[in-house]
């Protein structure tokens, strides 16, 4: 066994009953086991970077088979079970589990003589199964199962031992098998997420709650749901997500679900929070759309093609045409990425231009129809999560996840996205921007961050509404505001990649502004 492991170990109580039978004229003596109790055990922990803490039980008695006879698997498997139940305690991470058998010095029963089974599954002991022995007094050890438990799961198993018929009587009498089993539970086994978490030498804080006030400190990492499963983001004044990729520096957003790292571009060189400088941006002075005049120009694909008013909400959202935004960032992004050979590191994880209509019960907007097309006016499902003033709103409540699958832009993958992107560029989100530490809604914050500096507000991909005069997009000011700019104002870009998960495998680093994360 591996010293590095915790072993939590149980009693297997085997009594039996003596009987007499006659074969062809030949009287043995023999035992056959009888269990008279079971066991549960519970496994509990935390993941940290230089292992998994597990509860330790000590160790009782073993399991012991006595002057036994040859029998056939069908027999064996109808005596008394040992039964035992474990369970994992941790809350959040799912382990693998190994069963153990372990041998005494003092057996004098031959190891491959002996049957054991969990379930239906029939095992003979045999070196194939060989494992070190955890201490000194056991001569073998056999790994006969492995399982898993997801985070506060239980399983239940039956244990069965039994002489095979490959003994004989002779080789059976005054013959003791003596041995005990161990529950041993492996490292953690992570989800795609956690893996990219552990290889950038992070930890989570948990689940946050209140998103109203701003960050202004470093408040680390905290997790939230996404559509591939646990996100683990940055929040605050933090000074430890840079990463350099393609010959330029980013700031890591969060880590995605399926293990991606969903990073913002931030220029040639690394800065410092706050700095106020263009190349920060690809550009600056860039519309979100040229034209604003209906609701379609929200999306950043829209339809009908043209300046033709859109008719049902269907139509406004049918991703025909490009914003005026995208064709920008898909221009960079094909010179410096796809064309400078790094678009293999780029994952097709989705980006969530959000263009659910919650309607005025949720938005608290007076004016909403919830149509979302035409010149109806109309307000999106941002703004009902970070939107304040009015009197149903209970607090910002960011989410990771995108509501309608129309949303969900993606290249090739039509399973959580839409397909309908050129290529796996985007832009940052307003819940994002929240959860990042911005506050809610035009709450200011020069500490955390996103913020850029006094001279440019950057445009984010979450739709704001419709008011009637245009449409309107999410962004973040120079005050370091999540706020609002019509489609057609001069705000600044910085496009959002993921870097999927096998390239973050390479990275290397302390996350700062002089040892970003990089391949070595």
């Amino acid at each position: 066994m591996k010293d590095d492991k915790k072993i939590i170990k149980f009693m297997g109580l085997v009594m039996g009953i003596m009987t007499i039978v006659t074969v062809m004229g030949l009287s043995f003596a023999y035992f056959t086991t009888r269990i008279e109790e079971s066991d549960s055990y519970s496994l509990k922990g935390k993941a940290k970077s230089g292992g998994y803490d597990i509860g330790f039980i000590e160790n009782v008695e073993g399991i012991t088979i006595e002057n036994t006879y040859p029998m056939p698997n069908e027999m064996g498997l109808k005596l008394d079970p040992y039964t035992f139940t474990v369970t994992n305690n941790e809350p959040t991470s799912k382990i693998s589990v190994d069963v153990i058998i372990e041998v005494a010095d003092n057996s004098t029963l031959s190891d491959d003589l002996i049957n054991v089974s969990i379930g239906e599954e029939i095992i003979t002991l045999n070196p194939d199964l060989s494992v070190s022995p955890s201490e000194t007094t056991f001569k073998s050890a056999y790994k006969i199962f492995t399982f898993s438990l997801n985070p506060n799961e239980s399983k239940t198993f039956d244990l069965h031992t039994w002489m095979n018929e490959n003994g004989t009587i002779e080789n059976a009498q005054n013959k003791t098998w003596s041995s005990r089993v161990l529950i041993v539970p492996n490292e953690p086994i992570l989800t795609e997420s956690e893996k990219t978490l552990k290889t950038l030498n992070l930890v989570s804080n948990g689940v946050k709650n209140n998103f109203d006030d701003p960050a202004t400190t470093d408040e680390g990492v905290f997790e939230m749901e996404d559509d591939y499963g646990t996100s683990y983001y940055y929040r605050g004044a933090v000074e430890n997500n840079y990463v350099k990729f393609a010959g330029f520096y980013w700031r890591i957003i969060r880590v995605n679900g399926d293990g991606s790292l969903r990073i913002m571009y931030d220029g040639t060189q690394a800065y410092a929070n706050g700095a106020n400088d263009a190349n920060r941006f690809i550009k600056t002075g860039q519309t979100y759309n040229t034209n604003y005049n209906d609701a379609k120009y929200v999306g950043w694909m829209y339809g009908p093609a043209g300046t033709g008013a859109s008719t049902s909400k269907a139509q406004a959202q049918t991703n025909t045409a490009d914003s005026t935004i995208k064709g920008v960032v898909d221009a960079w992004y094909k010179t410096n990425i796809e064309d400078a050979s790094y678009g293999n590191a780029v994952s097709d994880t989705l980006f969530c231009n959000d263009r659910s209509t919650p309607g005025k019960e949720s938005t608290g907007w007076s004016g909403d129809t919830g149509l979302g097309y035409g010149i109806n006016y109309t307000a999106y499902g941002a703004y009902a999560r970070t939107r304040v003033g009015f009197s149903g709103y209970t607090g910002a409540t960011p989410t990771f996840k995108c509501l309608q699958k129309n949303d969900a832009f993606t290249v090739n993958d039509t399973n959580k996205g839409n397909g309908a992107l050129t290529y796996p560029v985007g832009l940052i989100t307003a819940d994002e921007i929240v959860a990042a530490g911005a506050g809610k809604y035009a709450t200011t914050n020069t500490s955390y961050y996103l913020y850029r500096g006094s001279s440019y507000f950057y445009w984010s991909l979450s739709p704001y509404g419709f008011d009637g005069a245009g449409s309107i997009v999410f962004d973040v000011n120079t005050f370091g505001q999540l706020i609002n700019d019509g489609v057609g104002g001069s705000g600044a870009v910085a496009p959002v990649i993921n870097l999927s998960a096998e390239y973050v495998k390479t990275l290397r680093g302390t996350g700062t502004m002089t040892d970003p994360y990089q391949t070595a």
